[in-house]
């Protein structure tokens, strides 16, 4: 098969094909692809907007970090360096470097340990003189986030020394009178810590470093150290990075935590533990240091007044400044209980106890274990009245401070009295509290609400949407007035067919002042005055386009929409599958800028130019990256992650409609093979889940997959894949599956180009069950894979997910599964809609991948399913991948199941030998030595 091949253009677009030009055969796409396909990471682009840093990574293997100026195309690169970051300058881009992918795992396969193995380096890379500095065995690095010139970098603790050689010198050192060893660096002991001027490269060195953070502005570094009583006593210090001068403002052994800076650099908080003793790992105190103070101040401590009865610091809280500097915020929790140590381990009784009284069943608390024992509650100082302040417990566990911490006021959520509901209902209602943050006083604002409350930027006003009323809340806290806004149902999802409250579709943010909040409809942006509720339609012609305008926020420390400047919109159309953009000045019709077959993403704005770093991709064209102005006039590509691209069959995607069995107008996506050739008859593969249509442009990389086919592999081998959009009815998935798919496939089927007997099946999860149900109504399909399917309604409803502790009932209810009602209330419904109780009329050969630690869909759903077709005498084969959950995350284990699902397809679809471990199998005895492929 010959094609024509040549360079993409410097505007990234693909130049058609001319006479003369030369020719090379195309090959298809195969398992062995994957590794070496790349993706984009790590993008950036400097604050001046000259340059942009970003990783180019293979899917397995060494990847490069590559810095390239956007104004003359040079460009530098950097292999194995990741998590870079640019200095605020933009001279310096600092990262860490790995070491050789292949170096590790052969040291790994000769089983060396830890002090053996290479240790990654870092790397400091000039701008100016586009060289790179590299100092060895890092272990972390920080640099001012709005100031440039310093580096603060932690090398790993040193290995420790081999023992001495057996010789007559050793036998003498042991003979010699004992002295006091030195203190090795370690985890507990800490460091080195080096300060490095990125101006002139002088370096400034402290040991035994355990924790340091840098002012936001640069103004000093601050650091704890177990110390060294030749150079530097224990304790923590404060190092003036203009004056070049340190100051200890902590002294004494012990243990120092949660280092914090102000914005201004006046005061450092932290935590303090100077008990030694074992058993005091609840000893912590709070310590602030304010800019004049010789040393800090403990300000709060175990038994101190303004916590509940023995209440504790809580060691694994944040700790943070208001923007101010005026309120340090920390955690305090009750004290935990703590295990008899006296008793043997065979004396300890390991119970759970299930009371129907509990809030969270005993699974959710297993899953909430951990966090729940680090769990802390949101105290703060007032470090200018010297006031301590408890704002949070057991009702109120997360509360949102308004106006960057320096408001009075904060909001929270109890849910404590619905507590209870969780166990069958994942949305249980809640309380809507305002809290003072000067005295800790609550006032109620509303009470049993399904809603997640905020503060506007300046904490004006509280607000919330209410989804058992679709209606935005609003209360002006100067006023204590609570205004209804609009209950129009054009905030929620229009297309909701859950049996559940429809989700709304979300605020874009608040103009200057909190003057007026700006609200997504399905299409349009709203300007909304909180009080009167008065709305403008913002972009004024996306309902009537069905164009749907969404805000791009450029700037991540915005704090308000600046309604006098022009806004980005993002634009997709409903029609076309278009993505796009437009720029919406304030009274006036949004200006389109940018519309096209593509996908965009990842849009990184440089802070002082305007320059703007964007991905642009399709189904044929990988989302590489992309710079360009806010005008979008001209998109210049500035990477080519996958050029090899070029040399493999690919293919098309176009939208194709029709209407279900319900007279429902459907859409769907519709893959061909490149060079298709409409009168030959093909193979095809169905994909569902859900609605995908807005996805047209969406590109698939090769890889091996976590649960689903790779489009573009069996594309380019050969296949046809169509993806129906389903709409639901309550109380009838499974039949609402079937009635929008079969007429999806009949219309693709009428269009003569696919062999009837060579069309299967593919989903997981959702779309597993879907697949085990739509082979219990129809033989038409000659192979099927069901991922992870539900297919005992009734045994499933009463179960849990894992994952999650959560229990499935409102799954079932609620959400996705869509019954509607409960298992006593709806019987014949779940019934109806397993697919195991109609498991002899199943004549499609079936595949299944069902982990047996899968957290979503327990995987005796699967083993109820394998064992009836078994009984029955139909063919099924069952791929358990141990200790995976719902879906692949071992990539060994993607790539086992990428191959054996295209093997059963092959098989099945394209008249492929059977491999071994279908025809035959493979025993236990040799599991994992024969892979039967």
């Amino acid at each position: 098969m010959l094609a024509f091949v040549s360079n993409v253009s410097a505007q990234g677009r693909q130049p058609r094909s001319a006479a003369g030009q030369q020719t090379i055969s195309k090959k298809p796409l195969h398992h062995g692809v994957y590794d070496s396909w790349k993706e984009i990471a790590e993008t950036q682009i400097a604050n001046n907007g000259q340059f942009a840093v970003f990783a180019i990574n293979p899917q397995e293997g060494d990847g490069k970090l590559l810095i390239k100026n956007l104004t003359n195309n040079q460009e530098d690169s950097v292999p194995r360096a990741s998590g870079s970051r640019i200095s605020f300058d933009g001279t310096h881009v600092v990262f860490r470097i790995k070491p050789p992918f292949e170096l590790m795992k052969n040291l790994r396969r000769q089983k060396k340990k830890r002090e053996e193995m290479p240790r990654d380096t870092l790397g400091i890379y000039d701008v100016a003189s586009r060289r790179t500095v590299r100092i060895g065995e890092m272990q972390s690095f920080k640099i001012p986030e709005k100031a440039g010139g310093w580096l603060a970098y932690q090398l790993e603790p040193a290995l420790p020394a081999k023992p001495a050689a057996n010789n007559a010198k050793a036998d003498t050192a042991k003979a010699a009178k004992p002295t006091k060893a030195p203190k090795k660096e370690s985890a507990d002991n800490g460091s080195k810590l080096v300060l490095r001027n990125l101006k002139t490269g002088k370096e400034t060195v402290f040991p035994f470093v355990t924790d340091y953070n840098f002012a936001v502005y640069g103004q000093a570094l601050t650091f704890a150290t177990t110390g060294n009583d030749s150079t530097l006593l224990p304790g923590v210090y404060r190092y003036d990075l203009a004056k070049e001068q340190l100051q200890r403002i902590a002294s004494g052994k012990g243990k120092y935590k949660g280092l914090s800076i102000s914005e201004d650099g006046a005061g450092i908080g932290f935590m303090a533990n100077r008990d030694t003793a074992k058993n005091a790992k609840y000893s912590y105190a709070l310590c602030v240091w304010q800019n004049g103070q010789d040393t800090a101040r403990i300000v709060a401590a175990q038994g101190a007044d303004f916590m509940p009865k023995d209440w504790i610091i809580n060691e694994n809280a944040g700790l943070r400044f208001s923007k101010n500097g005026k309120r340090f915020f920390f955690g305090t929790s009750p004290k935990p209980l703590e295990a008899d140590t006296t008793l043997l381990p065979e004396e300890v009784v390991q119970v759970d106890i299930w009371n129907w009284q509990d809030g969270y069943i005993q699974p959710q608390q297993k899953v909430r274990l951990e966090q729940d024992k680090k769990r802390s509650y949101m105290a703060v100082y007032h470090l200018p009245e010297n006031k301590l302040v408890q704002l949070g417990d057991a009702n109120f566990p997360t509360i949102n401070v308004g106006d960057e911490g320096n408001s009075v006021w904060a909001i929270a959520e109890n849910n404590q009295p619905y507590i209870t509901e969780v166990s069958w209902n994942w949305n249980a209602d809640s309380d809507i509290y305002l809290i003072n943050v000067t005295d800790g006083s609550r006032k109620l604002l509303a009470k049993g609400v399904k809603a997640n409350p905020a503060l506007s930027p300046q904490a004006t006003y509280a607000y919330w949407f209410n989804a058992t009323d679709t209606a935005l809340y609003a209360y002006h806290i100067g006023s204590d007035k609570l205004f209804k806004v609009s209950n129009d149902k054009r905030w929620v999802d229009e297309e909701n067919d859950s049996p559940d409250y429809p989700r709304p579709y979300g605020v874009a943010g608040w103009t200057e002042n909190d003057r007026e909040i700006w609200v997504n409809d399905r299409y349009d942006i709203w300007a909304i005055n909180p009080q009167n509720g008065q709305m403008r339609n913002l972009t004024k012609d996306g309902r009537t386009k069905r164009l749907t305008y969404r805000y791009v926020r450029l700037d991540n420390e915005e704090r308000f929409i600046d309604s006098t400047k022009p806004a980005l919109l993002r634009t997709f159309s409903e029609i076309s599958k278009e993505n796009g953009f437009a720029r919406m000045e304030s009274g006036w019709q949004p200006v389109a800028l940018l519309s096209s077959e593509h996908t965009f993403g990842n849009i990184i704005k440089a802070k002082n130019a305007d320059k703007l770093l964007v991905t642009r991709g399709n189904f044929n064209e990988f989302p590489d990256l992309y710079v360009t102005d806010l005008s979008f006039a001209n998109l210049r590509r500035v990477s080519n992650a996958n050029p090899q691209q070029a040399a493999y069959l690919w293919g098309t995607v176009e939208l194709v409609k029709w209407t279900s069995d319900d007279g429902i107008p459907l859409e769907g996506l519709l893959y061909k093979p490149e060079n298709f050739d409409a009168t030959k008859k093909y193979p095809m593969i169905v994909y569902y889940y859900e609605r995908n249509s807005e996805n047209l442009y969406q590109h698939h990389a090769p890889s091996p997959g976590r649960s689903i086919i790779n489009f573009s592999y069996y594309t380019s081998n050969g296949y046809v894949v169509f993806v129906p959009d389903i709409v639901y009815k309550i109380g009838y998935p499974g039949e609402s599956a079937y009635n929008c798919i079969m007429p999806g496939v009949m219309k693709i089927l009428a269009k003569g180009f696919i062999d009837p007997q060579r069309i299967g099946l593919q989903g997981h999860s959702w779309g597993g069950y879907q697949t085990a149900y739509m082979i219990t109504r129809t033989n038409l399909f000659r192979a099927a894979e069901a991922g992870a399917p539900v297919v005992n309604m009734t045994s499933a409803y009463g179960g849990i997910r894992w994952e999650s502790g959560l229990s499935r009932i409102h799954q079932y209810e609620h959400t996705q599964s869509r019954i509607g009602g409960t298992l006593w209330e709806k019987p014949l419904h779940f019934l109806e809609n397993s697919p195991l109780f109609y498991a002899p009329k199943v004549n499609t050969p079936v595949l299944m991948m069902h982990n047996d630690d899968d957290g979503a869909v327990p995987w005796y759903q699967g083993i109820e399913f394998f064992m009836a077709l078994k009984r029955l005498q139909k063919p099924v084969w069952m791929l358990n991948y141990n200790g995976e959950k719902h879906g692949l995350t071992q990539r060994k284990n993607r790539k086992d199941f990428t191959i054996r699902m295209s093997q059963f397809f092959d098989h099945y679809l394209k008249g492929a030998p059977m491999p071994a471990w279908m025809e035959k199998g493979v025993p236990m005895t040799e599991k994992s030595i024969n892979l039967g492929y």
